[in-house]
Order: C-alpha cells, then sequence, then structure tokens
C-alpha cells in the first residue's frame, strides 16, 4: 500500500504522528478511492486522541502559510494544502436516539471508528505510523466488497439504516457513481427502512441526490430508489410519472422510464447539473394533462407551460436553489417542445427568430435537451428526428449570423417612443414595443434602428399618435 502514498504530505503527516506518539490512519473514501484509482482530494484521517492537535502540528510542519479550520463542537480540524483538503478527527463510537441522525459521540478505538462508517469499502483504513506505514486493515472484507462491486454495510444492515437514514441513499449514490450491486440483505433493509427517511433533512437528501445525477449513468439511482420504495417518499412528483393506461388498445408510454432515459442521454453529452435536472423535469406535468380522446389517443396538451410553473415549487419543497438556476430548468422546461415542433415541420425564418429570442444564450442547451428527447425502440424513427434537427440547428445559425436575435434588444427603447411621442409610462407605450419587436422576428423589417424607427413613426401616427421629436 506504500506505493499508494505517492503524496509527500503522508510522509509528513507520518513524521508529526512518530514525534506525538499517536495512532493515526487515512480512512474511507480516499482509501476506496486510491484502490479504485480514482481521482480524491478528500483525505480523511482518524487519530487515536486529538485529531485537533494533530492537525495543528501538521499545519506547522507544513509552513506559516498553511492554516487550519477547527470545529470544536464536531472534534474536527481540516487543513487545505495545494488542492487537498484534509480532515481530522478523533477515533469515536457512536449511538443514535430515534428521533435524530445526529449521534451521541464518545472518545473509541479504531475498531469502533470502522464499526460507524456506512459500508465496508468506506471502513478500509491505512496506517500512518513508522510502525505501520502503508498497512492496510480490513476488518470487514471490505477489498473483497471491492473486487465483487458489492456494497455492503459492516454490522447489521437494519441499525445501520435505522440509526442514519441518509445512509439508504448513499448507498444508492455509491452504486450509481460506481457501478456497484447493493448486497440483496442491504437492499432489503433498505426497503424495510425507507420510512426513516422523513428524519432526514432535505438539504442533505438533495445533495447526494445531485451526486446521483451526476453520476454516469443516473437512472440507476432512481430504479433503485423505486424498487425500494423511496422515490414516493423523495420525490413524489417523479413517482407520479409511473404507469401505462390503455384505453381501446391504445397505450401510452411510461413517462417515468421515458424520462430517465432523456436523463441518460443527456448523462452521455453533458455534466450540466441543471441541463440534468431539466431533463428530469421535462415531461413532469404530463399525469396532470394526461387526457384521451378516440381522435388523437393519448394527449398531454400544455405539459410545458404547466411544467414550467410546477418547477419553483419542486425547487423550494427540495431545497434547492430558488435563483437564476431555477429559472434556467424553467426556461428549459417551458420550451422543450418547440424545437421539436420546428423539426416536423416546414421552419419558418419567423419561428426560428422567436425561438432564438425566447431561448437566449442557453439555445444549445435547449437543443442537447430536445435531441435527448427523441427516445423510441426504432432506431430509423431516432434518425429520422435526429436529422431534422440538423436541419433545424443549421437555420439557428443561419438566421442568427444574419439577423443577431439571441438576446436582441430592440433598437428603439420604450424611453425613446416617449421621447418622441410625447407620452408617459402606458399601455401605448408598452404596445408599440411589441408591435415593433414583432415586426422583426417577422422578418418585416431588419433588426437595425432605422427601419425600426420609421415603423415607429408610421404605426404611431396609424395609432393617434403625433410626434413631436425628429430622428
Amino acid at each position: 500500500m506504500q506505493n499508494y502514498f505517492k503524496n509527500p504530505i503522508f510522509k509528513t503527516i507520518s513524521e508529526v504522528v512518530d514525534k506525538q506518539q499517536v495512532e493515526a490512519y487515512v480512512i474511507g473514501g480516499y482509501v476506496r478511492d486510491l484502490l479504485l484509482k480514482r481521482n480524491s482530494k478528500d483525505i480523511d484521517i482518524v487519530v487515536i486522541g486529538s485529531g485537533i492537535e494533530l492537525a495543528e502540528q501538521v499545519a506547522k510542519r507544513l509552513g506559516p502559510n498553511v492554516k487550519v479550520s477547527v470545529f470544536k463542537n464536531f472534534g474536527t480540524a481540516m487543513i487545505k494544502c495545494k488542492d487537498i483538503e484534509i480532515e481530522f478527527v478523533g477515533a469515536r463510537r457512536e449511538s443514535y436516539r430515534s428521533d435524530s441522525r445526529k449521534p451521541i459521540v464518545e472518545d473509541g478505538t479504531l475498531e469502533d471508528d470502522q464499526k460507524r462508517r456506512d459500508f465496508t469499502i468506506n471502513a478500509l483504513a491505512i496506517g500512518l505510523g513508522a510502525n505501520n506505514f502503508g498497512q492496510l486493515l480490513d476488518p470487514f472484507h471490505g477489498i473483497d466488497d471491492l473486487n465483487r462491486k458489492i456494497i455492503r454495510t459492516p454490522l447489521d444492515p437494519d441499525t445501520t439504516f435505522s440509526d442514519d437514514p441518509l445512509r439508504m441513499i448513499r448507498a444508492i449514490r455509491f452504486a450509481s457513481q460506481l457501478s456497484f450491486t447493493i448486497e440483496p440483505e442491504t437492499l432489503e433493509a433498505i426497503r424495510r427502512n425507507r420510512n426513516r427517511i422523513s428524519i432526514v433533512s432535505k438539504e442533505r437528501i438533495n445533495d447526494e441526490l445531485n451526486k446521483i445525477i451526476l453520476s454516469p449513468k443516473p437512472s440507476v439511482g432512481f430504479l433503485l430508489f423505486d424498487q425500494v420504495g423511496l422515490l414516493e417518499l423523495i420525490f413524489p412528483q417523479l413517482h407520479k410519472l409511473k404507469g401505462v393506461d390503455v384505453v381501446n388498445m391504445r397505450a401510452h408510454k411510461d413517462n417515468f422510464l421515458h424520462t430517465l432515459k432523456v436523463l441518460d442521454n443527456i448523462a452521455q453529452n453533458t455534466d450540466n447539473l441543471w441541463l440534468r435536472w431539466a431533463a428530469i423535469l421535462h415531461d413532469i406535468a404530463k399525469p396532470a394533462t394526461k387526457a384521451y380522446n378516440s381522435q388523437q389517443g393519448w394527449t398531454f396538451h400544455g405539459h410545458e407551460f404547466l411544467g414550467a410553473k410546477m418547477v419553483p415549487a419542486i425547487f423550494k419543497e427540495m431545497k434547492m436553489p430558488l435563483n437564476e438556476k431555477m429559472k434556467y430548468v424553467q426556461k428549459l422546461v417551458l420550451l422543450h417542445l418547440r424545437p421539436i415542433v420546428l423539426s416536423q415541420e416546414i421552419v419558418t425564418d419567423s419561428a426560428v427568430r422567436r425561438l432564438l429570442f425566447d431561448a437566449g444564450d442557453d439555445i444549445d442547451d435547449l437543443m442537447t435537451l430536445c435531441e435527448a428527447d427523441i427516445t423510441s425502440a426504432n432506431d430509423r424513427i431516432v434518425m429520422k428526428h435526429l436529422n431534422n434537427f440538423q436541419l433545424v440547428r443549421q437555420k439557428l445559425k443561419e438566421i442568427e449570423e444574419k439577423d443577431a436575435i439571441r438576446n436582441f434588444q430592440p433598437p428603439v427603447s420604450g424611453e425613446l417612443i416617449m421621447e418622441v411621442f410625447n407620452l408617459r409610462p402606458c399601455k401605448q407605450v408598452g404596445d408599440l414595443k411589441t408591435f415593433l419587436k414583432d415586426a422583426i422576428l417577422d422578418g418585416v423589417i431588419g433588426n437595425n434602428f432605422d427601419e425600426a424607427y420609421e415603423l415607429m413613426i408610421s404605426k404611431g401616427k396609424e395609432m393617434g399618435l403625433t410626434p413631436h421629436l425628429n430622428k
């Protein structure tokens, strides 16, 4: 294991450990990722004694520019050294109350500390002392589980998950991130303890959920949530997409499975978290807009409009940011059908201008979402739609180069309209601005001041307004 300790920071820590005559070990995720050959910049060190004291001594050894952040309430300290964060904590044992995932903490041994870990693959430790430097301690056969790609708890899984229910979601997160399988008894324990998730804060759940969404194939995590009964508890709106209705032998697609396919498609193209959220929510209003008629079969008219209205409430409920990130997701949900309609019809310059105007700088992400939204078992149909989208992309490029519509501001401002016609703020000013914007988007005039000004004067006179100022 010494070969894994290539960073000189470990040699420095080892020297301090020996000088202080304490035991210390690298433990948890850093060890797991070393063995999996994954990059990791967060190092957890458990100390038999005071983690804060060891951190302070290590910082002194590293030099005057290295600062220690101390969290006395938690008995931990952190050092940031270049691009690495090292957290020091004293070994401890934990016990829990039934109504809280906050543990009662006592000083403990290395064995106590390993027992409190969530999974065997996170209970691995490597010695840092001169007498055990690089020696692996694996009391729960975590190496075997790494090799078998298994998620398993070190102790009884019912106890592990009841004590800290967030570990149920972490199990699914690791399965999704690492392409591991949750050991059957561990998976059943998640199902048995799923209602305990109610004591976990939305913020902590969302933090894990985002890591699942950012995993290589996010559908793995959501299918596991559904399998163990957690999906309905932590994301009821997504759960409502499940199922297929049949009338007169006509069925709609399972919108839950479709959504996961769209999400996986997006994941192959980008690590943009909020674009992935747009994929999750793009059809979220289909259950509320579902209808059947004998001519068309199943319809979901207006689901993009209702879905966009649902986004702020979902973000608020899940304790996600109610800022420009939410507005970005909302915009993509609202617009996600627009390019699809263009790809199925004769593409007019006017329709493309309006899409460019409404989407602005998010047009490329919108197109990525729309292409991901093409899901069919028939490869020929998928290729047909993707080819049509290439035509839309080309038209977008041509119109943008010619008319500079993306994020354009009308060449004639409301202030100028009021000045020219001697008006105060009123409906007529807004009507004129809208008329000029539409004229540009419809290609009646170019996107320039002279043509817009002349049309403003003409339209103003038609509205009974008298210009009081010449250009």
